[in-house]
């Protein structure tokens, strides 16, 4: 499978070292009044190919009315694709290389919820410039899964549309496709795959908005849009089974609280392949800054991921020692509260628990909490809570001899509780 720019629903994403003084953008809006345009080619593309919805959104009607009359639209009608020419782009390469020449996967999170704003955008949309836009934000990440590594070298597009609509919550799908030449199936050209999950609000009082309705057409998009129903009763279930307190909990606290224990009162006769979560933990802080923001006035929620990722890749490396970690997965993220522009984030990251059952793919899962934290009135709040997933490279296991991944071991309720949580998460997921 070839990949190519020529479908007039493609935008090809190039390199920012351009000279602007041609650019016909800049006839259309103060660059000050672009936010989002600092982030990476990416955006920059995605705000030249939508740029008349996002001058509208920044500068909407006063007193303009809500949307009166809800669409109904198909899955096509927000499919977009995004092409990246790195085979022929030597700077745009460059930009997204890592020092194993993968992409920059915290880059690359970026980007894709840059992308997902963009096709929700493109479904809320009721193309009546004297209508007030609903305000958009990122709820949450179902899952996102790296299904192989990709390539700087080679050419990459992203496919994306609505895939389900609730009543004010909407599902994007993402794709991730590189195709070798040697692949001529296109299912085993998909590197990553990830669902987007935003929600709608009026923009003049914050409350829960309705959408535009999704009419599924093909068989697959009707698959999907199924898939999508049965994942949101699962969300809502699980919502209120956190709440419930069950009986067994105690029980299952005390195997892993007991070598933790040992740890901390008999250091010397603690197991040498074991190691507290405290000590797995590292930290970043950060003011967001102007050119984080969205075109709602808010960070970026794709800068916080990326961020967030490039901290846990940097735990699972300095847990790992020996070998490079490699990236699997990001499990469901909820976006708790928005963060402003000057916020003070704090970035507290430790390896959660670690998976040893299977030595040739030992998984390392590590925790990344964002805290807003206002200094001025000693106030700190979650806005979101990352769990990521690695393991360690096919190479490693060649060059490296000995190598060991350690088991990682709580020594307060509080971290038990943490890992029995995330343990329960994971459960309804492999069973799918």
């Amino acid at each position: 499978m070839e990949l190519n720019c020529s479908s007039p629903k493609t935008i090809p994403v190039v390199s920012t070292f351009t000279a602007n003084g041609s650019d016909s953008s800049s006839t259309r809006k103060p660059i000050s009044l672009w936010p989002g345009m600092y982030h990476s080619p990416f955006t920059n593309a995605l705000w030249e190919a939508r740029s008349k919805i996002f001058e509208r959104l920044l500068d909407p009607p006063k007193d303009a009315p809500p949307q009166s009359e809800l669409l109904t639209k198909t899955p096509s009608q927000s499919r977009t694709t995004i092409f990246y020419n790195f085979s022929s782009d030597y700077i745009l390469r460059e930009q997204y290389r890592d020092p194993w020449n993968e992409v920059r996967m915290g880059m690359l999170l970026e980007d894709l919820d840059a992308l997902a704003g963009t096709i929700c955008v493109k479904h809320c949309s009721d193309d009546d410039s004297t209508t007030r836009p609903l305000l958009l934000v990122t709820a949450a990440v179902d899952k996102i899964v790296l299904k192989k590594p990709i390539s700087v070298d080679i050419d990459l597009k992203i496919v994306g549309s609505v895939i389900w609509v609730g009543r004010s919550s909407i599902e994007i799908q993402l794709d991730v496709i590189q195709s070798l030449k040697e692949e001529s199936d296109v299912s085993h050209s998909v590197a990553l795959a990830a669902n987007f999950i935003f929600v709608a609000r009026d923009s003049k009082t914050g409350k829960a908005a309705a959408v535009n309705r999704l009419s599924p057409e093909t068989e697959r998009e009707k698959f999907l849009f199924e898939e999508a129903e049965a994942r949101s009763k699962l969300r809502k279930k699980k919502k209120v089974d956190r709440r419930k307190l069950e009986n067994g909990e105690v029980n299952q606290l005390e195997p892993l609280l007991a070598e933790g224990r040992i740890f901390c009162d008999m250091p010397a006769l603690a197991d040498r392949d074991s190691i507290l979560l405290r000590d797995t933990r590292l930290e970043n802080a950060l003011i967001c800054q102007p050119q984080q923001r969205n075109i709602h006035g808010r960070i970026f929620g794709g800068f916080l991921m990326h961020r967030a990722f490039e901290l846990a890749f940097s735990t699972a490396y300095v847990f790992a020692g020996l070998v490079v970690p490699c990236f699997l997965e990001v499990d469901h993220v909820d976006f708790l509260r928005p963060v402003d522009v000057g916020d003070f984030l704090r970035l507290t990251s430790c390896v959660l628990y670690t998976k040893l059952e299977n030595p040739d793919q030992p998984l390392i899962n590590v925790e990344v909490v964002a805290h807003v934290t206002r200094p001025e009135i000693r106030s700190s709040e979650v806005s979101n809570t990352f769990y990521f997933t690695f393991s360690v490279r096919p190479e490693a296991k060649a060059t490296k001899n000995g190598f060991k991944i350690r088991n990682v071991v709580p020594a307060t309720e509080e971290e038990a509780r943490r890992i029995l949580e995330r343990m329960d998460a994971e459960m309804p997921q492999q069973n799918q």
